[in-house]
């Protein structure tokens, strides 16, 4: 019994120091619904409404939208190194780096902006790189390395990550992206919510 409680005590303070270390959020808006977990680095960077975002993420560069549910340990966006250059090291281009010496100070190419849309769920430790676009209700497996575009409604994973399957058939993958249900005010959303579990229902009772 004594050692229930103990560990109930341990993981309750694990718990609290895990949110104690706060989120990084710099040059970025986050709107008052949505959530960055702690240990979280947030950097020039957008988050719409109704969105949150795991522990221990690494986003920069990026506009999130509506609804997304984006897990733990998740790299989006961020810079290049130039493979074209004789070197790829930061001694050689401009910008602040974890290295202190600069030979020279070369411009690199603008950061691209990464782009995940609306209703998009991005599993564990996924690595998305600079500059893609996450089409709307996507679904990126754990584990999975996104270089290319996700069209609407697919479901891809894999290191690089590949389409495995769409969510629906495509009529209703139309009707879905006519709708934009993300874009509903508060009050309409809610009175279409009951039927968020029921595909069908939802879509007829839209119409």
């Amino acid at each position: 019994m004594i050692k229930i409680i103990i560990n109930k005590i341990v993981y309750f303070w694990s718990k609290i120091l895990k949110k104690l270390r706060g989120a990084a959020i710099k040059n970025s808006t986050v709107h008052n619904t949505s959530k960055i977990e702690s240990g979280t680095s947030f950097y020039n960077s957008s988050m719409e409404k109704h969105s949150f975002c795991g522990y221990d993420c690494d986003i920069s560069y990026t506009k999130i939208g509506k609804f997304c549910s984006i897990a733990n340990g998740v790299v989006i966006g961020g810079g290049r190194h130039p493979i074209e250059w004789v070197s790829t090291s930061p001694v050689f281009y401009e910008g602040k780096d974890s290295v202190t010496s600069k030979f020279s100070e070369h411009k690199r190419t603008k950061i691209k902006t990464t782009i995940i849309c609306n209703d998009v769920w991005i599993g564990q430790n996924v690595l998305i790189k600079q500059g893609i676009k996450i089409g709307n209700g996507s679904v990126i497996g754990m584990g999975s390395v996104v270089t290319k575009d996700v069209e609407p409604y697919s479901i891809v994973a894999g290191v690089p990550a590949k389409k495995i399957r769409m969510r629906f058939p495509e009529n209703i993958i139309k009707s879905l992206l006519k709708i934009k249900w993300w874009d509903m005010d508060e009050s309409n959303l809610r009175d279409f919510a009951k039927d968020f579990n029921n595909l069908e229902k939802f879509l007829k009772n839209y119409k």
